[in-house]
């Protein structure tokens, strides 16, 4: 009997390649957001999308707080209509990025999740600085 790994059966070859480039369209991770900081490469706005007090108590240097539910066309007037945002929040088990990338979305906002959130910028060994 397969285990539960293997059933279902795995998607052909070419199923998973669309898959998983399409995934990288969606998202990015702490690693990658971090060097393109730290290398003077950050050509994105990241925007912490959890309340404004778990922001004070740290987050990710150079993040803007911007919780989800203030995301509207009209508090995003200042940004050029091609401006990536990559949305963070607590991690896997927080759901405000979907939240937040919904929205932008809807706004037709170039957006991308940056998967972890906080849990994962500290898992990679990254610092976050209070306010």
């Amino acid at each position: 009997m397969p285990s539960a790994v293997s059933r279902p059966a795995a998607a052909s070859s070419e199923a998973a390649l669309a898959h998983f480039e399409s995934l990288m369209q969606f998202e990015t991770d702490c690693w990658d957001v971090h060097h393109a900081i730290s290398n003077g490469l950050q050509d994105f706005v990241l925007l912490d999308v959890r309340g404004t007090e778990l922001y004070d108590k740290g987050h990710v240097e150079g993040a803007i707080s911007f919780p989800y539910s203030k995301l509207n066309a009209e508090n995003l007037e200042q940004y050029p209509l091609d401006t990536l945002f990559v949305v963070y929040c607590a991690g896997p088990h927080c759901n405000a990025t979907e939240k937040a990338a919904i929205r932008l979305a809807t706004l037709n906002r170039p957006v991308k999740k940056m998967i972890g959130g906080v849990c994962g910028w500290l898992d990679e060994g990254f610092t976050l600085v209070s306010v």
